[in-house]
């Protein structure tokens, strides 16, 4: 948005031009503003002259960069293309002999390079620039990079590929180029300790894997255990990486991936494991099927199984306690968050990702080392949402123009509408019933919807043809993008004549009607998609031959109506409210509306199919009607027209998805995988590396760092009680073998062990009222109701706060005499409070004096019968602990806050 706007001329401009600045003074407002990117020229040097004038190259960890150890990494490939010059050959695998030419080498080339200006060699490197000060050369980094020249890891093809591939695609010119060098150095996977650790080698698929990692690293990969939480373009690329580095085809092994999606023809072109004949089926179980193929013993199983609160009897306790690794490739950030959940509590690690087109991010969760994926703030919130007045009567954006055919038009005209008409012509009393659920505008959009569908059957003399179809498309398209435009400038007229300000300023923009006595192709295309469209809807076989369609039109002879400013206000408003400007209608109109209707037999009514959206089918008009719609409402406002594929990414909700980011990232991943398997966690977080990486954007966006540590979180306590723990800690109470605390000696336990006072103790994680155990039903067993011999009344004031109304009983009875004949109401109100806290206090006492799984399950078990209850019961029965959440203070009236304390019972 722009508030002024400022034109700059240069002299190449007012000479290339026959104007001055006077023509920009009649200048009012409106308009389209457009930026222009000036091209940038990039000029690159040959391999040649930057394998020896890249003086500091640049590495994936910025801290290596900035410390200079691309040097060693540089002038070490500089070595091995010499050491081929002179051998005819490359420096064969683990061959000490060669790897000892190729350090020759390199010392020499350094060496040569120390007096040229600008010249890769080794010397000291502060903060990212080179000193002119000789270091020794780093002769252990290129002696093992010379033995293991020849060798490839999944990972990092993976991830130089996709770098790559990204590379070629920027020669179109769309994106900025990286600085011809980026180095990525893992010595922490080199297996050096033992020679018969990574030989000899036999022809296995996996030698290059063992002559890097070792034996021992291939056998404990091929038992290890891994879960994959969805099988999407994250997914795919995930299994080809755990099929292709061996994981899984142990006795002890196995790979469980689950996914409840199906594959959809958008699918294909990122979510590689897939094909056409593919579509249809779960993305999972196909997944599955094609890596098996290329891993024979793999032990892999496909779930078409939702990971969430509602799966817990199926992904148990056993199934996770079993698991060595998580695996994330989930598309939302609810799913992320209840994996990690899962993962903090059975103290799992966990390997998170996700891409966005070009933009990538990748996460390592280890347990009690890293802070994990929950410990930040990131949600689903759409931050890019549309204010509903922008949509309705403001747009100036393609995008608004996009979701307004989507959320308005669509919706309406083929989901809502249909199906409520569905709703009416099966069952009408449930719909009415449904109807005074709704609010007033959904009601009177409801009912001028179904009454209009009853209308077309009754001009049409009870049966629909496409005849009709394209008449109501017609009317459709008067309405939206002619009349309700006409009234909108009309309402703003006047308002502009009553206020003396202007209407249309900033970003509201002025719209213009369409007229169909002088059509636009847009229109015509519009009555083609949309009647075909309402003859899916009403059963009528579609038109699809132009020639025969626009004869039928012709038949028709469609006129354009006569139009008068409308007699209901048009909403000018520049609100939120969703609701404004739907046309509610009087209360009148309403009524008038279900009386009409309950004079309609439905038995006599035409079905109806209402549309489910379906972005991948290009038969069924639904892209091709959003596409019209879209640009003739763009059209009405004088906003740039949109592309088929355009309208079809944003209104199917498209997560942009790029192969090439794709594999970069999970080859990332699967590297940090590697360091699990190795067990490198025990050497601390900063072996592992996160990534923070844009394709598009050059060098400077190839971002990595070590995972960040575990969240603090004060308890309040003092020394020698824990100050601090992290989501990670648990408070483990164990009952011993026969027995289970009673909710007070849990109280008194807690109590005991922090020296605190117990406020609640609730499941853990909830956010309602419900508890096991609340101090202030305690304090009830303290309070009275009662009625001396002399008729007074006695009550505790705590009484008052929960039964309020026994406070006029109380009073009045402090003021009648004993003969009164009032006094009988009064009394019978203090002894129904009297039971009802009797009540309180006996049950209180039942679940306080009983054993904590027997309360939480009285607190916590669904009430209703049903599947609900059976799960809970499921559960109940197969775990012999229970999660509660404790909120305490000190005597100093303080608030504690304590981990999740794990109570565990025996069942026997």
């Amino acid at each position: 948005m722009f508030n002024r706007l400022a034109l700059v001329l240069d002299n190449e401009f007012l000479s290339s031009v026959d104007t001055t600045v006077d023509v920009f003074k009649s200048y009012q407002a409106g308009g389209l503003l457009n930026q222009i990117r000036p091209p940038i020229v990039k000029e690159y040097r040959s391999l040649a002259e930057t394998l020896e004038r890249t003086a500091v190259p640049q590495m994936l960890r910025g801290e290596e960069w900035e410390a200079g150890k691309g040097i060693g990494v540089h002038i070490g490939i500089a070595a091995v293309l010499d050491f081929y010059d002179a051998m005819g050959r490359w420096p064969g695998l683990h061959d000490k002999t060669d790897a000892a030419k190729v350090v020759d080498l390199a010392k020499s080339i350094s060496d040569a390079r120390k007096e040229k200006e600008g010249a890769c060699w080794s010397q000291s490197v502060s903060f990212g620039f080179p000193t002119g000060d000789a270091r020794d050369l780093d002769e252990e980094s290129v002696e093992r990079f010379a033995r293991l020249f020849q060798t490839e890891l999944t990972g990092l093809c993976a991830y130089l590929g996709g770098a790559v591939a990204q590379e070629v695609i920027k020669k179109s010119g769309k994106f900025t180029p990286i600085e011809q060098w980026i180095h990525h150095d893992e010595p922490v996977l080199v297996a050096d300790e033992c020679s018969s650790n990574v030989g000899p080698l036999f022809g296995s698929r996996y030698d290059h894997q063992i002559a890097v990692l070792g034996k021992d690293f291939q056998a404990r990969l091929a038992n290890q255990r891994v879960f994959l939480v969805g099988c999407g373009a994250l997914g795919c690329e995930y299994l080809k990486g755990l099929a292709l580095m061996g994981v899984g085809i142990g006795k002890d092994g196995k790979v469980w991936c689950t996914d409840m999606d199906r594959i959809e023809v958008s699918n294909l072109s990122r979510q590689f494991l897939f094909r056409q004949h593919d579509v249809g089926s779960p993305k999972s179980v196909s997944g599955a099927r094609i890596v098996k193929n290329w891993s024979p013993h793999m032990n892999i199983e496909a779930l078409e199984k939702r990971v969430g609160e509602d799966s817990e009897d199926f992904f148990s306790d056993k199934f996770w306690e079993s698991l060595d690794l998580c695996l994330n490739a989930l598309d939302n950030v609810q799913a992320r968050q209840y994996t990690d959940s899962r993962c903090l509590f059975y103290s799992k690690p966990l390997l998170e990702s996700g891409t966005l087109g070009t933009k990538c991010n990748s996460e390592v969760v280890l347990p009690f080392r890293t802070s994990s994926y929950n410990d930040g703030k990131e949600s689903d919130d759409n931050e890019n949402q549309i204010a509903m007045c922008t949509l309705r009567s403001f747009p100036y954006l393609p995008k608004h123009c996009i979701e307004f055919a989507k959320q308005a038009y669509f919706s309406d005209y083929f989901e809502f509408g249909p199906d409520e008409y569905e709703t009416f012509r099966k069952d009408s009393m449930t719909y009415f019933e449904q109807l005074d659920s709704m609010d007033a505008g959904e009601q009177i959009k409801s009912l001028r919807m179904i009454t209009n569908f009853i209308s077309l059957q009754n001009e049409a003399g009870g049966k629909i043809d496409f005849s009709a179809c394209v008449r109501v498309a017609f009317n459709r398209m008067m309405a939206d993008f002619r009349t309700s435009i006409l009234n909108l400038c009309h309402s703003a007229d006047e308002m502009e004549k009553s206020s003396g300000k202007k209407f249309w300023t900033g970003t509201k923009r002025r719209p213009r009607a369409v007229d169909w006595t002088d059509p636009i192709p847009e229109l015509m295309e519009y009555l083609y998609c949309t009647a075909n469209m309402y003859a899916s809807v009403w059963g009528v076989d579609n038109v699809r031959d132009r020639s025969e369609f626009e004869a039928i039109v012709e038949r028709v002879g469609l006129k354009q109506p006569d139009w008068t400013p409308s007699s209901e206000n048009v909403d000018l408003s520049e609100g939120d409210d969703e609701e404004a400007g739907g046309g509610d209608g009087s209360g009148e109109e309403t009524e008038k509306l279900k009386a009409d209707l309950y004079k309609v037999d439905a038995s006599t009514l035409q079905p109806a199919v209402p549309q489910e959206f379906e972005k991948d089918d290009d038969l069924n008009f639904h892209i091709d009607y959003l596409t019209v719609s879209t640009n003739l409402r763009s059209w009405n406002y004088d906003i740039k027209s949109s592309a088929r594929h355009t309208v079809k990414v944003t209104a199917g909700r498209i997560i942009p998805a790029l192969a090439t980011t794709t594999a970069m990232v999970c080859g990332l991943v699967d590297i940090e995988y590697c360091k699990l398997v190795l067990g490198l966690q025990s050497q601390g977080r900063d072996k592992f590396l996160n990534c923070n990486i844009n394709l598009a954007a050059g060098s400077g966006n190839f971002t990595t760092f070590s995972p960040d540590p575990p969240v603090q979180i004060t308890t309040g306590l003092k020394a020698p009680q824990p100050e601090i723990f992290t989501s990670w800690d648990k408070i483990d109470i164990a009952c011993g073998a026969g027995s289970e605390m009673s909710v007070k000696q849990l109280v008194e336990h807690i109590e005991k062990s922090f020296g605190v006072s117990v406020d609640r103790i609730f499941q853990f994680g909830s956010h309602d009222d419900k508890a096991i155990y609340n101090a202030i039903d305690k304090k009830k067993l303290e309070w009275d109701v009662s009625i001396d011999e002399a008729g007074k009344p006695h009550v505790s004031e705590g009484v008052y706060t929960q039964w309020p109304q026994i406070r006029m009983a109380a009073t009045m009875l402090g003021r009648l005499p004993p003969q009164s004949g009032q006094r009988k109401m009064f009394v019978t109100q203090v002894e129904n409070v009297k039971k009802a806290l009797d009540q309180t206090k006996l049950s209180f006492q039942t679940t306080f004096e009983g054993p904590v799984s027997l309360a939480y399950s009285s607190i916590y078990r669904p009430n209703e019968a049903g599947e609900k209850q059976d799960y809970f019961d499921a559960l109940s029965e197969a775990r012999d602990y229970v999660n509660l959440g404790v909120h305490c203070h000190t005597e100093d009236e303080e608030d504690i806050h304590l981990p999740c304390v794990k109570f565990i019972f025996s069942k026997e």
